[in-house]
């Protein structure tokens, strides 16, 4: 397990389109994604120790905000082959056992995670009403232990956007196991 963290965001880069199909067979692309007031683009996985330490939290936050009109969507895009946990059809179980409340998309070429910029599990991304990046950073400030939790980063950004307002510039890096390349 190779401990990376985010690079620094660059606040108000376009959102990257994409089009990607998710665990279930459905097709997705940016254009999916509309009349939101934050858009949370999360890279994950089932195998990352990082990603299990988190998963209820995030989980409960994306059922926390549906209907607010923010949208959440998962992306996995390590290598399924030498990473079995993280196949297709590993992820769907997962997906499908846990219920997750947002769609959750497979990047098999990896193109997406490459146009992203993404480098590790989990890696954030928050884009406003214009799909613009206004947050990239982590989920809380404790990522083992939920009892020590005092800062919501995640949360902090999105409530900040709801309210037609910009979260912090200074956001601090999520950390995860690096994306597993192919």
């Amino acid at each position: 397990m190779a401990l990376t963290y985010t690079p620094a965001p660059k606040l108000g880069a376009p959102c990257p389109d994409f089009s990607l199909t998710s665990v279930d067979d459905k097709p997705f692309s940016l254009s999916h994604f509309k009349n939101h007031k934050a858009l949370v683009v999360m890279f994950i996985c089932n195998h990352c120790p990082y990603v299990k330490a988190i998963e209820s939290r995030l989980l409960s936050l994306a059922n926390e905000f549906k209907g607010n009109s923010v949208q959440f969507v998962g992306i996995c895009s390590n290598d399924g082959e030498n990473y079995p946990e993280d196949s297709k059809e590993n992820l769907f179980k997962t997906w499908k056992q846990k219920k997750y409340p947002f769609p959750y998309l497979h990047d098999v070429t990896q193109q997406v995670a490459k146009d992203f910029g993404a480098v590790c599990t989990p890696d954030f991304f928050v884009y406003n009403d214009k799909n613009n990046l206004a947050y990239r950073g982590r989920l809380d400030d404790s990522w083992k232990d939920e009892a020590k939790i005092i800062k919501r980063d995640l949360k902090d950004a999105i409530e900040c956007l709801i309210r037609d307002e910009s979260p912090a510039a200074m956001q601090n890096p999520s950390m995860g196991c690096s994306i597993k390349w192919l």
